[in-house]
């Protein structure tokens, strides 16, 4: 029976996609040295929060999504981030494949609002894999599954995830309103003459302060 292994021996912001996009390295090997024809690859991309530590700040930023600290114990659990589909190429001991994972800016989404309350340091990635593989067998091609036991660990760098949504909000971050807000807000900075909508938020939270 031939075994896959997975490893993600790194990422990058993709910078030619339609949007948000993260491009992980992944390196698959097979041990017994059979031709491998195709892999259709299925992986699950999560976060676990509970590997990594937190500065006081991004502990209040992330209150609303966990909770006190105190009881983080309970609510750091596992964030789905994707689940991607990849076809490999034929390959015989060892290939490397590009994984593009388009993510969201959505400040609404766990995930996102996760990877934005970080500062630095690293997003500690859990990555699941299934599918179905495609060998050369002693009888012509056999077919087997990838295993649900096949996982690999990635420590994305929070630099690279601001990249990537740097790519296509620079400088800037992305929100997520009802119609009716967005109609009233620009009714106010036309009636106003308000030239962006960073000023238009501007000046309604120093009027909500005053």
């Amino acid at each position: 029976m031939t075994v896959l292994r997975f490893t993600c021996t790194g990422s990058r912001a993709e910078p030619y996609a339609a949007g948000p996009a993260l491009q992980l390295d992944l390196q698959v090997d097979e041990g017994s040295g059979r031709k491998v024809h195709a892999v259709a690859l299925r992986c699950q991309i999560r976060i676990d929060p509970r590997r990594r530590h937190y500065s006081p700040a991004e502990t209040a930023r992330l209150g609303d999504l966990f909770g006190e600290p105190s009881r983080w114990g309970e609510t750091l659990n596992l964030l789905q981030l994707a689940t991607v589909s990849v076809m490999l190429p034929p390959f015989t001991g060892r290939t490397t494949v590009p994984v593009s994972v388009p993510l969201t800016y959505d400040l609404d989404v766990a995930a996102t609002k996760f990877c934005h309350g970080l500062s630095d340091g690293e997003i500690p990635l859990l990555l699941l894999f299934s599918g179905t593989l495609f060998y050369a067998g002693d009888a012509g091609v056999q077919v087997g599954l990838v295993s649900w036991n096949e996982e690999a660990e990635h420590r994305l760098p929070v630099a690279v995830w601001r990249a990537v949504m740097d790519e296509h909000f620079p400088g800037s971050t992305w929100i997520r309103v009802r119609r009716e807000t967005v109609d009233a807000l620009a009714a106010y900075r036309s009636a106003h003459a308000i030239p962006s909508w960073d000023d238009t938020f501007s000046r309604l939270l120093k009027e909500a302060t005053e």
